[in-house]
């Protein structure tokens, strides 16, 4: 009897054991890994974005948000996706230089006049499905995007023509954009992004080269920039990416939900992020800082250095045997293309 019932409970136990499995992959966390407060209007898009996941998966998947660098600095956020410390994560491009060299060409002074633009050209398909996507190595990318085009800000010294920028220690955005910065005579001086408001503060760092919505919302830079000169010369690159092995996990109907959550987004997240152009600039404007406007001759100058900047660009990647000068090609028509359907802060 002792030994029936054993075994009873044995094979109870056993198919108990056997259904813990199925009943714990019925749901699917998914932990998304951001380096800015959740303020910002890209997390906010998540929550949104999370907030349509649930609702249409009926729960069966279950966002949770870690922004602020909370899973890590800058840097480390496209691995935090790639090794599956978050199943999901926002990364910049320009944080791991050299890692994206085809994608970071959009960061190339004055390619691109919008966020809108910018998102709608990356996400091209015959572009991401050629180039792009292979350089996202170990991860499977849902979106890429760019910010809205960038100023040079400054604490002290007005910048009104690149003789101004002589001496200045400069925070470029990228390492394309370091190169700008050199060929205007600033001196780069290359920093994590949430350090530059503090180095500014101390006097180490002069300024920085960045979007208005980065200024004045996610780094909060008003009060203490004194200075803006308007360009809109570049754009930073971003991506959504997603941990495969975990996108490998989920049953088809919910990989189909995942997949089809950022189809057709390209014209709203860019048009979110152009939309806080107007928002940080006002908080820049509000911290006491004069905004500058480039002289038609000075601006004519900026754009012949960024002109020197791509070429020099463009033969160092072709030098290493990369398709540079096809795949910028591309970009430049497709930005011409979608700037006829877009907002562009170089006419309007």
């Amino acid at each position: 009897m002792l030994k029936r019932r054993f075994c009873l409970l044995a094979g109870f136990a056993v198919a108990c054991g056997a259904s813990v499995p199925a009943l714990a992959q019925d749901k699917f966390e998914i932990k998304i890994a951001s380096y800015v407060g959740l303020q910002h209007f890209m997390n906010k898009w998540l929550v949104k974005w999370g907030e349509g996941l649930e609702k249409a998966s009926n729960g069966r998947l279950v966002v949770k948000h870690f922004p602020g660098a909370q899973m890590g600095p800058v840097p480390v956020h496209y691995d935090l996706a790639r090794d599956g410390r978050a199943e999901l994560s926002w990364f910049l491009h320009g944080a791991t230089p050299g890692r994206f060299p085809l994608t970071e060409l959009i960061a190339l002074p004055y390619l691109v006049g919008s966020a809108e633009i910018g998102t709608k050209v990356l996400n091209d398909p015959a572009l991401r499905s050629a180039y792009l996507d292979a350089e996202h190595r170990g991860v499977r990318v849902l979106l890429l995007f760019t910010h809205q085009p960038g100023q040079i800000h400054t604490v002290k010294k007005p910048v009104r023509s690149a003789d101004d920028l002589k001496g200045l220690r400069i925070r470029p955005a990228s390492a394309t954009i370091r190169e700008f910065v050199l060929g205007l005579g600033g001196t780069p001086v290359g920093i994590p992004p949430n350090e530059q408001v503090e180095q500014m503060q101390k006097g180490t760092l002069d300024g920085t080269l960045i979007d208005y919505g980065g200024a004045g919302i996610a780094f909060k830079m008003g009060g203490i920039i004194k200075h803006t000169t308007e360009m809109y010369a570049y754009v930073a690159s971003f991506g959504l990416a997603m941990n495969p092995a975990f996108y490998g996990r989920l049953p088809a109907d919910l990989k189909k939900m995942v997949d089809d959550s950022t189809k057709g987004v390209e014209k709203e997240v860019g048009e979110g992020w152009d939309a806080l152009d107007g928002i940080g600039k006002k908080l820049i404007v509000e911290g006491g800082a004069e905004i500058i406007k480039l002289a038609p001759a000075e601006d004519r100058r900026f754009r012949a250095v960024g002109d020197q900047v791509t070429e020099a660009k463009l033969k160092e990647l072709e030098g290493k045997g990369l398709p540079a000068r096809k795949v910028y090609a591309t970009l430049k028509s497709l930005s011409e293309k979608h700037a006829k359907t877009s907002r562009n802060f170089w006419t309007n």
